[in-house]
């Protein structure tokens, strides 16, 4: 999967012009551990090295959808592998940050169908502590990074709060 997502990263790479951010340079958000965790999953599916030279702002901005970039994706349509990759990259940051809060693994799941409907599990032991369904994955992304970071900030809190009254379960 590394090559395939290798490939279409530099696609999504390349219809991003840096004059078109939406996120400013200078946002406080971007200094958050939420984003700085994102940043680094958007590295590691990065296998030419290209978000190298990239500011925080520019990784992170095909995550904002504003109602003129939703606009422009039809309402009905299957994700590619840019959109597929952004999503376990979500989930991916959401359960490294679980491990880094309780000290115990946290494992994403993402089961995704070709017409992006699918789940997304994050399990500590043998506890799961998130579970979402995915629908129209194909138009995944969030309205702002603030709105970004307080989904991930919920799921945090809701995950966290599940380990603390389950954990013998979340220990296994």
């Amino acid at each position: 999967m590394a090559a395939s997502t290798a490939i279409s990263m530099d696609r999504l790479k390349a219809s991003i012009p840096s004059n078109n951010l939406v996120i400013a340079a200078d946002d406080p958000i971007l200094e958050s551990d939420f984003a700085k965790e994102m940043v680094r999953q958007m590295r590691a599916i990065d296998s030419y090295g290209t978000y190298d030279k990239w500011g925080v702002n520019r990784i992170l901005d095909p995550f904002i959808l504003t109602k003129e970039r939703k606009q422009e994706i039809p309402i009905i349509g299957d994700p590619d592998e840019e959109i597929m990759a952004r999503v376990k990259v979500f989930y991916n940051a959401i359960a490294s940050m679980i491990e880094k809060e309780c000290n115990l693994m946290a494992v994403p799941l993402i089961n995704l169908t070709h017409e992006g409907f699918g789940r997304a599990l994050i399990s500590v032991g043998k506890l799961i502590v998130m579970d979402r369904t995915l629908r129209d994955v194909h138009r995944f992304g969030f309205p702002s990074l603030a709105k970004m970071k307080t989904e991930s900030d919920k799921i945090l809190s809701v995950a966290m709060e599940l380990i603390g009254k389950h954990s013998e379960v979340a220990g296994l």
